[in-house]
């Protein structure tokens, strides 16, 4: 921040907005420029300007001052000097008109690069109606040698149409019609006065079509307009929310809240066609070319229609509030969407017969289309008829490249099918099991690269229902495969062999099978280029301890270890050491043990690919899907052989993720993306998790079907399906080169939240240089955001997690900051080694998040995963400069807190006469916390919270204290134990006569750096400031809390405690974690025993809360000490008029004297538009001080608090303020006039405005700020 001095040098300035896209349009170049249209949208008071052929951001121009964009048109003529083109554009947001000059010129230096600027021509008076739509055009007195669009048309909310004269600059006429209604659309179309038509929808849930009559051959200079009445359309049954016209003015296209789109001819003025009904919520926006109609909705969908009414397509790929705008170009057949959440996405569209459907696999003006044929296995009969016990049939399938796939069938035969150019299929029977037993299960290892050489040497492993297991290698060459050597042994007893599996990381030398009950061998093979062969023989039995079916294995050599996932969502790691697979003895048992396990990864779903990722020299990432649609994220510490949770992703648009791919990075236009491959119901879906699009959806039935899928370099070129249904084998192939050129889809705009925010914070931790924001939103969802300074854009934006059941987010912080207590107890435990949560050489940086429901969530600063399995952030924005370094930021989900469903929370009574000796009173077990509030409401929920970190000299644990203030008018100072997660209530603070809106916590040095005091017992104040909705603001010392608290946990042994959850909540039957029934809960004060609860049965499928407790059986457990509550010690009242709805502290400028100890500032805002300030300091009790000042808090206290008033502005905004920020002498004010002040306090300590700017966020909730410079 900038001093005193220097205070008139800055100002603030308004950076680039991250919310809704209001408008599309397009901006066609000349063919020999760029033969696809360049796209132009409207976010905030910005102009984006993208080149679709690329798909990269050409320029952004702010155009308005905090009033948003709502629509653009551009002329279709151009001036044209040399390689310079100037089109007229209008801009227009609210009553606000603007016209420009688009000046694009070409490079000279590199082909096909422009520059593109925008010029203001003119900015219009603020007209007194909102402004709906605009259109050029013509004088009717102009020559062919003129330049035309001399006029523009504007139409207003109260259905008039003003035309303004661009070349005198002044409003030419306004034209009233005659039904003056209020209007939510409008819609014009006409290059002249003459042909000029109005469509008008109307509150009345009409549509009225008219024109400007014109008087003295309509001449502008000479003649008068008035309105003439064509015709009213009547038939939606709700408020019609947009129109637009066919290019030749024969048609109207509506669409409106009852959730239909209805095509009208003018001239017979009724509704031709269908009325299209599909989407589930209002339809936003609509477009019509001459085959297809396209409309977008609240339900997050855009559906392609036919001219007859079919629905031909459904694109569902944005999130939040809907789609705002949808796009159509019939010439690029691309279609373009934009919503609530900021994303801008583009698909292709094709011609696939009569029909028009969309090319999700498609790519700009290529040939090559979507192959789909099908087969049948050799020698089956042609006819389709009922198949009897002894037809055969396809029990597996496998692709190994686009043109090879291994077909095993339940007569014991393993195929070869080469699958060519024509549709054709070559079929080679390569073995036949003996006794022709049912093939059961097969997997396929795959050699080299057939393209390089067209040879083959792929392994295949085959298991039959006699318990038998088949190894074949096959060679030769696509053209001519043969099986070279084979070996079968008896792997287990007859029907008991479920499975093959192959570990690609150990080679050909080694194979597992599997048995229904979870018992994994692994067999190693001879190796066929030994002279000596020793046959087969069984390296180790790995049994898990879940008994459950394993479905799928991987395995690390270089990290030691073997991890399995079973059918009830389980993982199970084993050791596989080196000495084992080079067959050293380790020991004469083959039975080997479970090393560690994860219990309900993917809650009771399958799991259904695993995969291992070597990170660091000790540490690897293990990656799951499973049938809950979730992408699993952990952490394998070899030394230590502890599996920790990292996070997940979840995939609403799958019901079961099969795996996840990554994409190669080979040029700019081709980025490297991850992919997910499952399926939602019955069709299969290709899916890529980095630009949130759909690359890929084929009907097929379903996942339980025989199926396989193979894909290339970039999945959106090169991907391949198959699928068996009866008899028969349906193949889908997309397979092109590598073209240089842009792959459709695309995501042009960086993805965000599509609902309300109503918190935000910088992260702490991270340095100056970087900007990661984290915000909490109305949909339950967290989000890590990073603002790239020094390019000026937003670079990535990446979800973190949800809260349980999709709970608003009602207020996020951040704490990294240490503070450290004095420890006066002997022998701490030790606790080294149980959870690696958090890192002992480093302090720690927790986000913590609270919102509805009473959910508290919290996460873990951690480093961001490696390129090798897919970056945590991948910019998405076109702007490739931004995120060409861009630095991991990533946190590892924690520990979820929320009540349970089944109890009922009561109101903790508010208490006149309590004890201030709480000295050591401090807190209770999660299990008892709510014994007090035992009945509740389901629409209570957290409304602030503030955290810091504490922790105890000699001790391990790290404990973050968090106050939380919920919406029944409760304040409790809540405490995690890290690193075991575990959550216990320390004190409730009481009485409050009303719901708190604000918290800040301060912790104060009682004795200076400079006095040396640093190990005394009570160096720092722990003090918690809270805004209410009656406009106090009260003060809490927890000083004695929190140091009692520290003290005693951490002289407890953690070990007897149970760790508490492992893994969040999604509410697809995935809930992890473990659940406990609480026994004698509630401690009566004559009991001696200090049981506190008793773990009970575990169900992970209907889990609804974790707790932790003593088991029963550790009779030498220490005793919890109960719950304090604690008054505040000191209230200011009427502070604001009404709600304080933000604090923040921050210290002052003046330096601490030995008596007065630090000063403090708070700042607030209310709904009465004030701001407050208030200062405070600790004054210690050895000082004189008058009493009247002073409020002693504890006669055995050595200190005091003394507040200062320092008054604030009555009327800072003009509606409410939302947020404060304040550092030392500077104040950041925002409020719902959509205004951020600064201000700073002058030498009399009084507040003055330097400086104001317009923000285009339409409500603003929150405010952060972050110190670049001092």
């Amino acid at each position: 921040m900038a001093k005193d001095n220097t205070r008139g040098t800055w100002n603030p300035r308004a950076g680039p907005y991250l919310g809704e896209v209001s408008s599309l349009s397009f901006l066609n170049l000349p063919q020999h420029v760029s033969p696809i249209p360049y796209l132009l949208a409207g976010s905030g008071s910005e102009i984006l300007l993208y080149e679709l052929a690329s798909g990269e951001l050409i320029r952004s121009f702010q155009v308005f001052e905090g009033v948003r964009v709502h629509g653009t048109v551009c002329s279709g003529s151009f001036v044209r000097s040399g390689d310079r083109y100037t089109y007229k554009l209008v801009v227009f947001g609210e009553k606000k008109v603007k016209i420009f000059a688009l000046v694009v010129e070409l490079s000279s230096s590199r082909a096909g690069d422009v520059s593109v600027d925008l010029e203001v021509v003119e900015s219009l008076p603020r007209l007194s109606n909102w402004v709906f739509d605009v259109c050029f055009l013509q004088d009717s007195s102009d020559s062919l040698e003129e330049e035309g669009d001399k006029l523009v048309a504007i139409g207003c909310s109260d259905n008039s149409v003003c035309v303004w004269d661009v070349k005198e600059s002044r409003m030419a006429f306004e034209i009233q019609s005659p039904e003056r209604c209020l209007l939510y659309t409008m819609r014009l179309w006409g290059n002249s006065i003459s042909t000029l038509r109005i469509a008008s929808g109307t509150i009345f849930n009409e549509i009225i079509v008219w024109r400007a009559a014109g008087l003295d051959d309509d001449n502008l200079g000479i003649g008068e307009y008035c309105a003439s009445h064509m015709l009213r359309l009547a038939g939606h049954e709700g408020s019609i929310f947009r129109i637009v016209w066919s290019l030749d003015g024969s048609k109207l296209v509506s669409v409106s809240d009852d959730r239909s789109a209805r095509i009208w001819e003018i001239d017979s003025q009724e509704v031709i066609g269908p009325v299209l009904f599909g989407h589930s919520v209002r339809v936003w926006d609509c477009c019509i070319s001459d085959s297809l109609i396209v409309t977008a909705g609240e339900d997050c969908t855009c559906r392609i229609w036919g001219m007859d009414g079919t629905q031909l397509e459904v694109i569902k790929e944005h999130i939040g509030r809907g789609i705002w705008r949808c796009l159509y170009d019939p010439n690029s057949s691309l279609l373009v969407t934009a919503g609530f959440d900021s994303a801008i996405k583009v698909h292709q569209l094709h011609n696939c017969g009569s029909e028009i459907l969309l090319d999700t696999v498609g790519v700009l003006d290529s040939q090559d289309k979507v192959e789909s044929f099908s087969t049948r296995l050799p020698n089956a009969p042609q006819l389709t008829g009922r198949m009897d016990s002894k037809s055969e049939y396809v029990r597996c399938l496998q692709f190994t490249q686009e043109d090879t796939m291994y077909v095993a069938t339940n007569h014991g035969c393993l195929y070869h099918a080469r699958l060519l150019p024509s549709g054709n299929v070559t079929w080679t029977e390569l073995v036949r099991i003996p006794e022709e037993g049912p093939i059961i299960a097969m997997d396929v290892l795959p050699g080299g690269k057939v393209h390089e050489s067209c040879a083959l040497d792929d392994w295949v492993a085959l298991g039959d229902g006699k318990g038998n297991m088949t190894i074949v290698r096959v060679m030769g060459d696509i053209y001519n495969p043969r099986a070279g050597s084979n070996q079968t042994w008896k792997a287990s007893p007859e029907r008991q062999l479920l499975g093959t599996f192959w570990c690609k990381s150990l080679g050909y030398r080694f194979v597992c099978s599997c048995n229904p009950r979870g018992l994994l061998k692994m067999w190693r093979l001879s190796d066929p280029l030994a002279s000596k062969t020793d046959g087969i023989s069984l390296v180790a039995e790995f049994s898990s301890c879940f008994g459950m079916r394993i479905m799928c294995v991987d395995a690390s050599a270089e990290d030691e270890v073997l991890v399995c996932g079973d059918l009830r969502g389980n993982i199970t790691l084993f050791p596989l050491s080196k000495d084992m697979l080079n067959g050293v003895s380790v020991s004469p048992e083959l039975k080997i043990p479970s090393s560690n396990y994860f219990k309900a990864a993917h809650g009771i779903s399958t799991v259904s690919s695993l995969s291992v990722v070597k990170l660091t020299s000790n540490k690897a990432e293990i990656s799951s899907t499973g049938a809950d649609g979730c992408i699993c994220y952990f952490e394998y510490d070899r030394e230590r052989q502890a599996l920790e949770f990292m996070g997940l992703k979840q995939l609403k648009e799958m019901s079961l993720v099969q795996s996840v791919c990554q994409g190669m990075h080979f040029s700019k236009d081709h980025p490297n993306n991850e992919y997910a491959a499952g399926f939602s119901s019955t069709d299969f879906i290709l899916w890529n998790l980095t630009t949130e699009t759909k690359v890929a959806q084929i009907s097929c039935g379903g996942w339980r079907r025989p199926h396989s899928f193979y894909l290339g370099d970039i999945p959106e070129l090169q991907n391949c399906f198959a699928y068996v249904k009866d008899d028969v084998i349906h193949i889908h192939r997309h397979w092109v080169g590598k073209e240089k050129t842009k792959v459709f889809p695309l995501n042009l705009h960086t993805q965000f939240h599509g609902r309300e925010l109503h918190s935000l914070c910088f992260i702490s931790a991270e340095t100056k240089a970087d900007s990661w924001i984290a915000t909490g939103c109305e949909d339950g969802s967290v989000r890590l955001t990073r603002y790239a300074s020094e390019f000026g854009n937003w670079s990535t934006s990446e979800l973190l997690g949800e809260h349980v059941g999709g709970s608003a987010v009602r207020s996020v912080c951040c704490v990294s900051t240490m503070h450290i207590i004095a420890s006066d107890i002997p022998n701490l435990p030790d606790t080294h080694g149980q959870d690696s949560a958090v890192d002992d050489s480093e302090n720690p940086c927790l986000l913590i998040s609270v919102g509805a429901k009473r959910v508290l969530t919290s996460w873990l600063l951690r480093n961001g995963r490696t390129n090798k399995k897919g970056d945590s952030f991948v910019s998405d924005n076109g702007d490739d400069r931004a995120s060409s370094d861009v630095s991991s930021v990533t946190f590892q989900w924690l520990a979820t807190d929320m009540p349970t469903k089944s109890k009922k929370i009561e109101k903790t009574p508010k208490l006149d006469s309590v004890e201030e000796d709480t000295s050591f009173n401090v807190t209770e077990s999660r299990s008892n916390s709510y014994q007090g509030r035992e009945n509740y409401e389901d629409d209570w929920r957290y409304m602030a919270a503030t955290a810091f970190l504490v922790k105890c000299v000699g001790s391990r644990l790290t404990i973050c204290f968090i106050a939380v203030a919920c919406s029944d008018a409760t304040l409790t100072l809540r405490a995690l134990v890290l690193p075991h997660r575990l959550w216990f209530d320390v004190a409730s603070l009481v009485p409050l006569a009303s719901p708190v809106l604000s918290l800040q916590h301060a912790i104060v040095p009682l004795h200076p750096s400079h006095e040396g005091n640093n190990n005394a017992s009570s160096s720092d104040v722990y003090l918690l400031i809270s805004g209410a909705t009656d406009g106090s603001i009260a003060f809490w010392d927890v000083t004695i809390c929190v140091e009692a608290f520290v003290k005693q946990v951490s002289s407890l042994h953690i070990e007897k405690f149970i760790d508490c959850q492992k893994r969040p909540r999604t509410g697809r039957g995935s809930q992890g974690g473990r659940k406990w029934k609480l026994v004698g809960a509630k401690r009566t004060q004559d009991s001696s025993s200090n049981s506190v609860s008793e773990a009970a049965e575990e169900d992970p499928a209907t889990s609804l809360e974790v707790t932790n407790g003593f088991t029963q059986e550790s009779e030498s457990a220490e005793p919890l000490p109960d719950i304090s509550e604690i008054k505040p010690s000191h209230v200011v009242k009427n502070a604001h008029q009404s709600g304080v709805n933000c604090l923040h502290v921050s210290p002052s400028s003046s330096s601490p004297s030995n008596d007065n100890g630090f000063m403090f500032n708070v700042i607030s805002g209310g709904d009465d538009q004030a701001l407050h300030c208030l200062s405070f300091n600790i004054i210690r009790s050895n000082s004189p001080a008058n009493k009247s000042e002073t409020m002693d808090l504890k006669q055995t206290q050595c200190y005091s608090i003394r507040l200062t008033d320092r008054g604030g502005v009555a009327s800072a905004h003009s509606s409410a303020i939302k947020g404060v920020w304040m550092d030392v002498k500077w104040i950041f004010s925002t409020g719902l006039d959509q205004r951020v002040r600064c201000w700073y306090i002058n030498k009399d300590g009084k507040l003055v405005e330097h400086a104001h700017i317009v923000i285009s966020v339409p409500e603003p909730e929150a405010l952060d700020a972050k110190a670049i410079d001092e």
